[in-house]
């Protein structure tokens, strides 16, 4: 079984996993997902459904959320590169409206673990990438959520270099606010994900 390395952050509920890689002259083999060497590391989600998607550079999609079915999400990137971000919307949280964010590259072969409760997003780096997730509920069209990517209240420093036109889908042009959201969830109701693993 191959060995992976689990950091918390310094929100509780996000981790970056770096998964072992054996590498030679032929390429590499890694495990990206166990589920025994997850639960060893305290990371009890159970994962329903996985989800892939291509982008181009400048593409971003995000803040999304789901309001009645919260989804934990693994996310990694296949190809290129992205900046990766969640944020804290968990009524009660004492990070409430904070936010991480992390690069994630084919290079550097990390994954972000985004628990329920969170808001999420990505930013292409690279000319293209090949992005993947592993989601702990289903794809509700009817319940997506979405806060503005450049809310000013969450503040998040996207890497957006002088020559990048940021690309948004229609929906994500019109998303509201932190502050004038009408749902969030709340810090104490939701069950977690992880047991065993704290700051």
């Amino acid at each position: 079984m191959a060995e992976i390395k689990v950091t918390p952050c310094e929100i509780e509920g996000l981790y970056v996993i770096e998964p072992q890689v054996f590498g030679d002259e032929r390429g590499y083999f890694m495990e990206t997902y166990n589920k025994k060497e997850f639960e060893a590391k305290g990371l009890t989600m159970e994962f329903v459904q996985d989800n892939e998607s291509m982008s181009k550079r400048g593409v971003l999609r995000g803040l999304h959320f789901q309001k009645n079915f919260p989804q934990g999400k693994l996310v990694r990137v296949l190809s290129g590169e992205v900046f990766d971000v969640a944020v804290d919307i968990r009524k009660g949280s004492p990070t409430f409206g904070k936010w991480f964010g992390v690069v994630l590259s084919e290079e550097n072969k990390k994954q972000f673990y985004v628990s329920k409760g969170f808001a999420h997003g990505y930013l292409v780096l690279s000319e293209r990438a090949v992005f993947s997730y592993k989601c702990t509920d289903f794809y509700h069209p009817e319940d997506e959520g979405g806060i503005r990517y450049d809310d000013p209240q969450i503040g998040i420093e996207w890497p957006i270099s002088q020559d990048m036109q940021i690309i948004l889908s229609e929906k994500d042009k019109h998303h509201e606010s932190l502050a004038n959201q009408s749902l969030v969830f709340d810090y104490n109701m939701l069950k977690p994900d992880t047991a065993g693993l704290n700051h």
